[in-house]
């Protein structure tokens, strides 16, 4: 497969996964009439949802990575840097399509504070999972990856109390909407070092928990 497709295949994804998270905030609060969880549940499984279809589909084109702590950990090495870049880029553009969907301005600044030690910890541990989910389910079970995927985002929805981040692009990203999907800008940071922690810990303990016979080359090159 050429680049410029696996290329592609990521902002395609990377883009519809970040409309699809933001957009459905806004339609969920707007149904909702206020009850966050009312609101959290429609967000929680139209993400999930696309997730399944995006990494179904395009899973075999580019590996569906749309995350750079996925990207910088299972890429390989010539298509790291290419990948993290489009990745970020199609995050921003995901979120001003849901905005230009609404009928909302383009870009904004989210006021939604997202900080303090409980949060980070919750995006190592999101982080962390869904790392593990993808690097033991290629090896175990491959073609459930994509549900197994699904499954973890949602249910870190409502487990963690960071809503499940887990992807340095997306939080990049989310710090440009005010709405339901937002992170203030000054906890940006905060999210992606503990994002980064959790992608580095899964990453040692996926490859302890598969013991030596499983070469982690080859999981890099499977997704």
């Amino acid at each position: 497969m050429s680049m410029v497709r696996k290329l592609a295949a990521e902002a395609i994804g990377t883009a519809l996964l970040l409309a699809t998270v933001v957009g459905s905030g806004i339609m969920a609060q707007q149904l909702s009439a206020g009850n966050d969880a009312v609101a959290l549940l429609g967000n929680t499984a139209a993400t999930g949802a696309m997730l399944y279809v995006l990494i179904t589909l395009l899973g075999p084109i580019s590996g569906a990575q749309f995350n750079p702590a996925v990207t910088m950990l299972l890429a390989p090495k010539a298509e790291k840097i290419p990948y993290i870049i489009v990745q970020v880029i199609a995050a921003i553009v995901g979120v001003i399509i849901a905005h230009v969907m609404f009928e909302i301005d383009p870009v904004q600044v989210s006021t939604h504070a997202r900080v303090g030690p409980a949060q980070w910890f919750s995006e190592v541990i999101a982080t962390f999972g869904l790392l593990m989910t993808i690097i033991v389910g290629i090896r175990h079970k491959p073609d459930a990856v994509p549900a197994l995927v699904a499954m973890w985002v949602v249910a870190g929805y409502w487990f963690t109390s960071s809503t499940n981040f887990a992807n340095p692009a997306v939080t990049i990203a989310r710090a440009l909407t005010d709405t339901f999907a937002g992170i203030r800008p000054d906890g940006v940071i905060g999210f992606i070092i503990a994002q980064l922690i959790g992608a580095t810990l899964a990453f040692y303990v996926s490859r302890w928990l598969l013991g030596p016979q499983a070469s982690m080359a080859d999981i890099a090159v499977e997704c």
